[in-house]
Parts: structure tokens; sequence; C-alpha cells
């Protein structure tokens, strides 16, 4: 573990759930000062303890890691399916929480973790907490400060081929809770409500594509999926600033020469660099320039995964909100699902939910450290 200095004991952390993004969380989150892995807890003991040997930390049982009274928060990194079900069990237990993404698979789940801790005074974090890195944050701070003028309008597209040419286990991407939108959808709604403000009502028509997807990755080589989910999804977003945002999220792509997302104002234009990323580049190319210009980060580059649980942390301590907060992961989840609902409707979803959009970061921060 990374030694730091700093006054206050860092809030003991323990992970539940060991598969494939535990090892990102374990090593990024050492690198921060708020807060410390303490305990890995899996419902397969066996990779809890091959965790705990690997990051030298206690591999214990789920049910020890929510009655240990040293951890004050829960890193949920389960399948999504489960987010909602550890969560709640979490918060019952008296933690604050930090989930992986999405907060829930329906509303009645995420409206239901959301109330549990506020009954309770306690936190939930959720992520993706990509939007604090430099790459977002810039793209924010330039849109605050006015160098495109006034937004008004943007696209966001992600599209590929699916997971089951490369991830060891990819059928619950095609099942309930799956899709494009679910997997990916909280990268890019996250960072357009960041830089944008909320969305208050949708349009959207998907489909199924290839009903049924083959595994060529290992372990599960050959294998046949049913696909139960829609696997493209167009949207319209019509955001409470005026402004619209059209959207695309596809597993049903082999190749296309898309942006990731773009913001266009009254006095120029902005190209976000991938809201899956903490980094860069972000180009500007304001009203009668002749090229686009790649604009230096304001903010550091250097942050990763875990930088939402840390940043949690310091606001337990500060008294102060939390960035990647459940209320902002609520309303991602409420746009993201009224694509699907718009579909099936063939009409407009009005988003009853809203959020407030993030602080920026303070510029200039050390390694570590989410304040200054």
């Amino acid at each position: 573990m990374t030694e730091h200095n700093f006054a206050t004991p860092p809030a003991k952390v323990g992970i539940v759930g060991c598969g494939n993004i535990c090892d990102k969380y374990f090593r990024t989150c050492a690198t921060f000062a708020d807060i410390e892995i303490v305990a890995s807890a899996d419902l397969l003991m066996e990779r809890a303890e091959a965790k705990g040997a690997q990051y030298g930390v206690r591999p214990i049982s789920v049910a020890q890691l929510l009655e240990d009274p040293e951890i004050a928060i829960v890193l949920n990194l389960t399948i999504p399916q489960a987010h909602a079900e550890v969560d709640l069990a979490a918060l019952e237990a008296g933690k604050h929480v930090y989930s992986e993404k999405p907060l829930a698979l329906d509303m009645a789940d995420g409206k239901r973790i959301v109330a549990a801790a506020e009954e309770r005074g306690l936190r939930i974090g959720c992520a993706p907490d990509t939007f604090l890195g430099g790459g977002l944050q810039t793209s924010r701070k330039l849109i605050d400060d006015g160098w495109i003028g006034r937004p008004v309008a943007a696209t966001a597209f992600m599209a590929g081929h699916g997971h089951e040419r490369w991830h060891p286990d990819p059928a619950f991407y095609y099942q309930a809770g799956g899709g494009p939108m679910l997997d990916m959808g909280p990268y890019y709604i996250t960072a357009l409500v960041h830089l944008l403000g909320p969305v208050e009502c949708v349009t959207g028509s998907t489909r199924i594509t290839f009903p049924q997807r083959t595994i060529t990755s290992q372990p599960r080589y050959g294998e046949r999926i049913d696909v139960e989910v829609s696997t493209h999804q167009a949207a319209l977003l019509e955001f409470s600033a005026g402004l619209v945002a059209t959207v695309i999220m596809s597993f049903d792509v082999w190749s296309h020469n898309l942006p990731r997302i773009e913001i266009y104002g009254t006095q120029g234009s902005l190209v976000v660099p991938d809201p899956n990323t903490f980094r860069g580049p972000v180009l500007l190319r304001r009203a009668g320039a002749e090229d686009w210009n790649e604009i230096p980060l304001t903010h550091s580059d250097s942050v990763e995964r875990g930088i939402g649980v840390a940043d949690m942390a310091n606001a337990l301590r500060q008294g102060r909100p939390h960035r990647a907060s459940g209320d902002l992961a609520l309303h991602a989840l409420e746009v993201m699902l009224a694509v699907e609902q718009a579909s099936g409707s063939g009409g407009h979803v009005a988003i009853k939910s809203s959020v407030g959009r993030s602080a920026l970061l303070p510029v200039g921060l050390a390694p570590g450290r989410v304040d200054l």
C-alpha cells in the first residue's frame, strides 16, 4: 500500500465483489490519502482470499464485512444484478456505500437505495467517477468560462460489437440489466449531465439486431447467448438548459468514425475525450477559427477509478456534498431507462428527477488528494 502523510486517518473501505474490475480499484485506491482498503469479500471465498493475499488485506465473508465496525465504506463491485441488494444490506448495517455503475436496474430499487441512505444519514456514491478526470474537468471549465458561448446541442456516441469476443463471462451483458445503455451509457450520460446539467425529456428508439451471440473468448468459447435486451439504442435528450443531445449506444456496430462526445455552442465547438477515461485530448474550435486547437488540461490527468470513493470520504470529513453522488446516479439511471420506455411508447418521456451539476475539483491538486 502507498504511504501517505496526512493528519486525519483514512476511511477504512471493504470491497464486496472480487471480479474483473476489482484489481483496478485495489491499485488506484491505494494512491488516495482519504481511503484505505482493508478487506475483501465475495460470494466465492476463494476469490476473496486470492485478492486478500495479492493486495495484503483481510479476506472475509460478506456478512463479516458488514458486521465489522472498523469498515466505514462498502465498495460494491458486484455484477449489476446484485447492486441494489448489496447496497441496501450495507446501508442497513450502517455503512456508507460506493457502488459500481449502474446504481440499480430499475427506478424502484434506485429510489429505495437513495432513500435508505438519506433516512440513515449515510452517503451513497456511484460510478462512474471518470468525470473527475482531467479531460472532463477541463471540458467543463471551458464551457463554464464561456469559450464556446451558450451550449445549444451535443452528440454522444458509443458503438462497438459487444463483449463476447473478449470478456471471460459475457452473458450478463445481454440479459436483463445489460445492453449498451446500462453498460456504457453511465459514462456518457453522467458526462453530459456534468457538462450541461440535468435532462428533462427523452425520446428513443431501440432494437435487437442479433437475437443470439456466439462467445469467442475463453473459457466459454463456442457457447451461444440468447439476447434479451436491446443492443442498439438511439435517443434525443432535452436538457433543462434548453439544448438537445443526440445519443447512440450500440453493441451492433463493427466499425465507425463517430466522435465520442462533442458540445456545440453559440461561439464555438468542443471535442470532449472518451468519458470512459480520465484524460484528454480536449479540442476547441471557436467561431471563425481555421482549425481545432488542443487545450492543455487545467486539472490533473493522473487520477483513476477510485477518486469517487476518495472524494466521498473527504466530503464526509468536510461536511460537503460528494461529487459522484447517489442523486447523480439516480438521475442518469432514469434517463437511460427512459430511452427504452420511449421506444416502447412511441413518445416523449418526462424525467422526474433532477440534480445539480457537481462542483469542479480544485485546480492544482497534489497526487492522492481531492482537496487543497
